[in-house]
């Protein structure tokens, strides 16, 4: 037994919650989704074996390269995702979810993301490491979650609007709530971890707090839309519609942030 063999384990037993999930979602069996979240979990409690012994095995933090980064990122999401399932109960979202978990565990497994440990580098040889880049990425988890259950509104509320709403489904209502409150949850991870952290490594590594790299900007970029999102909700009342939109393009950014920067983008974060 290895990290990769654990991991390999973890991508069948999230495939197998999607199926539940889905068989969920066309049936409307409630034992279908709860089977699922309780396979989601047993790959969690799987994949965080997977990371600790990947953790052991290079003597450094599990997310140093891209393969490594995109396994903790899959884990984030199926952390964030278990905490709002049980929490509010949303199981329709599931499917979604699921599958963009399991294309983040299909992308680190594929051959373009070389999943050997190498020694780290002078400027990854830091405990800031494993803050900054750990609480980014559990934010950009809960901004995972507020995407899909944007895009979940915007389809509620159309239907509700329209007045061919189904039965028992979640209301667009709740719906907007949970995302404001997963935006909530991930606004200040990421503040912390994006930024302030990565400040406070940048000054250690380099002797300057901010150096307008292009993932430090865009990292700016996607704390702007999220400020905005929380202002607008919260100071001028905003919600519905125009708030998820933010949220969306906001998910989006994040998603350039993590992978367009990384391949389009030369800059300090080259390493990455």
């Amino acid at each position: 037994m290895n990290e990769s063999t654990l991991f390999l384990i973890t991508f069948a037993v999230y495939f197998i919650a999607a199926f539940f999930y889905f068989v969920f979602l066309f049936s409307k069996k409630e034992s279908a989704a709860k089977t699922g979240l309780s396979v989601v979990t047993v790959g969690f409690f799987v994949h965080t074996l997977a990371l600790i012994w990947r953790t052991i095995e290079s003597g450094h933090a599990p997310f140093t390269n891209m393969y490594e980064s995109l396994s903790f990122l899959a884990w984030s999401g199926a952390l964030a995702y278990i905490i709002i399932e049980y929490k509010y109960n949303i199981r329709k979202a599931g499917p979604y979810l699921m599958l963009i978990i399991i294309g983040i565990m299909a992308l680190a497994s594929s051959p373009l993301m070389p999943d050997e440990a190498a020694p780290l580098m002078p400027a990854l040889q830091s405990y800031w490491l494993w803050l900054h880049v750990s609480v980014t990425l559990l934010g950009e988890a809960f901004f995972a979650v507020a995407f899909v259950t944007s895009i979940m509104y915007l389809v509620a509320d159309s239907r509700e609007k329209k007045g061919v709403a189904k039965e028992g489904a979640i209301t667009a209502e709740k719906l907007d709530s949970i995302s404001y409150r997963c935006v909530a949850v991930g606004f200040p991870l990421f503040t912390l971890g994006g930024l302030v952290f990565g400040m406070v490594w940048a000054y250690k590594a380099w002797g300057s707090y901010w150096s307008w790299d292009p993932k430090e900007t865009w990292s700016l970029i996607t704390w702007f839309v999220f400020a905005l999102y929380l202002h607008t909700r919260i100071v001028m009342g905003w919600k519905g519609r125009r708030s998820a939109l933010i949220a969306i393009i906001g998910f989006l950014a994040a998603l350039f942030t993590y992978f367009g920067v990384n391949y389009l983008l030369a800059g300090l974060h080259s390493y990455a």
